[in-house]
């Protein structure tokens, strides 16, 4: 009778290991489970630049990167030379995305974000086809003054004039998002938070825009949608961080 019970005890204790296996194994398959799904929701955007690396970029018109354009402490840093047009494109194309990036510029500066580039030698700089959201001392530059606002920092440059101005002063960082989606045929720029500029990217209300504009005899301007993303040499300094994308 005692070793009956004890066989008995040896073979619970077996088939209670065994299920307790089970029970850790069907644990782990759901912890890998939930990290894979987070993988997948945060993996719609692109880092273009993380801090670390510039193999998203290279010059217009170039195979590299101008040595203008530098990485310090995470950041990326334009300093002008004499030379100048060293404006930088994204290697890939796009065509519906959400661009999110952080930028600041120097006192009295003067940059921009342009979209919808369409690279060809026949034309020498990037702003001669795609659109430009201003980058700007709104304080400073003399720019920011004229009116229409066309110039000043998150306008549609020389298009749309941004509805409020809620740009930080030179040297503090401004969070720009711009959305440019040709299936609703709606572009936006968000600063700081506040939805400053909405716009048309083709069609009779664009052309009008661009009839009253200095574009209105530029031969490819604004026509190609999908192109790329540039960063511009406007011969100040400027600095951009956590530069991300998002295809829509």
């Amino acid at each position: 009778m005692h070793k009956n019970f004890l066989k008995l005890y040896i073979l619970l204790i077996f088939f209670g290991c065994k299920d307790n296996s089970k029970s850790v194994n069907a644990n782990i398959d759901q912890v890998d489970t939930n990290v894979s799904e987070k993988v997948v929701q945060t993996s719609e955007w692109i880092k273009l630049f993380d801090g670390s690396s510039l193999d998203y970029w290279r010059g217009y018109l170039k195979d590299d990167m101008p040595d203008e354009w530098v990485i310090e402490d995470g950041v990326l840093v334009f300093t002008p030379s004499e030379d100048g047009g060293k404006n930088i494109i994204t290697k890939d194309k796009f065509k519906n995305f959400k661009l999110s990036l952080e930028w600041k510029i120097s006192k009295g500066g003067n940059s921009g974000i342009f979209w919808g580039v369409y690279e060809d030698e026949k034309y020498s700089e990037a702003y001669h086809t795609g659109p430009e959201i201003q980058i700007l001392d709104n304080a400073q530059h003399p720019d920011a003054k004229i009116n229409p606002k066309f110039h000043q920092a998150g306008s549609l440059y020389d298009l749309v004039q941004p509805q409020h101005d809620v740009c930080k002063p030179a040297g503090e960082w401004n969070l720009c998002e711009l959305e440019v989606n040709h299936k609703t045929n709606k572009g936006s720029v968000v600063l700081n938070g506040t939805k400053i500029a909405s716009f048309p990217l083709s069609g009779s209300e664009w052309e009008e825009l661009i009839k009253h504009s200095k574009f209105k005899d530029w031969e490819g301007f604004g026509e190609h949608h999908i192109g790329h993303i540039g960063l511009q040499d406007h011969g100040d300094k400027v600095w951009f961080r956590n530069i991300k994308i998002k295809r829509l």
